[in-house]
């Protein structure tokens, strides 16, 4: 990931939440800042490391690592989530407006299921076990590719709830296909980044206005 996507996904979350900005504790210390927050995120999304191990790495808690995991997964698909196009097709003419599962023989017959047909007979079945098998194919390729970048979703998660793994999943598809638009050379990024190194509007405490020194700082004094 470039620097200056990972800036411009905090300068949005800054926006969005002020869990991830830096504010001063009852004893009037600085607390863990956004950088901190969102690497420990990372790290544990993309290494599916335990959240007890990044403590000595990123000077964290396991207990706030799991609550800025949490805050970060959320944020993500709140900000960036999209919505789906609507679906129109007509099936044996019979209209359909939601979309539907491709599968093979395991799953249940439900309605938004659609499964191959194993031994297909004639030119008709033939082409639709053909094609259906092809785009399957494709979304488990997509899915492969998840597993690469985010090895949380190859490793077991029983640690996770149902909510926590419906948001790490939905996190880790939005933030692939943002990766594939920075290297495609999207320009908001850089002018999200360029904000947030000059953003002063933050009243809760006086923070560094040069993130790139503030982790820079960060890193060699880990």
């Amino acid at each position: 990931m470039k620097w200056s996507l990972f800036l411009s996904i905090l300068y949005d979350i800054h926006q969005f939440n002020e869990y991830f900005i830096q504010t001063y504790d009852a004893t009037g210390a600085l607390e863990l800042f956004g950088v901190q927050k969102m690497t420990v995120a990372l790290r544990i999304l993309q290494y599916s490391v335990p959240v007890d191990a990044v403590d000595k790495y990123i000077r964290i808690g396991e207990t706030i690592a799991i609550v800025a995991l949490n805050f970060f997964t959320k944020m993500i698909v709140a900000i960036y989530e999209g919505r789906a196009l609507s679906t129109t097709y007509t099936i044996n003419n019979h209209a359909y407006t939601m979309g539907y599962y491709l599968t093979d023989g395991i799953y249940p017959r439900w309605a938004m299921i659609v499964k191959t047909i194993s031994q297909p007979q004639g030119l008709k079945r033939q082409l639709f076990a053909r094609m259906h098998e092809a785009c399957q194919k494709d979304v488990e390729r997509s899915l492969e590719v998840l597993q690469v970048h985010f090895n949380i979703v190859r490793v077991l998660t029983r640690g996770w709830s149902d909510k926590d793994l419906y948001y790490i999943m939905k996190m880790c598809i939005i933030f692939h296909n943002m990766i594939i638009e920075d290297v495609r050379n999207i320009p908001e990024n850089e002018c999200s980044a360029t904000l947030l190194q000059t953003d002063t509007t933050n009243t809760l405490c006086q923070m560094s206005c040069d993130p790139n020194q503030e982790y820079e700082e960060f890193m060699l004094n880990c």
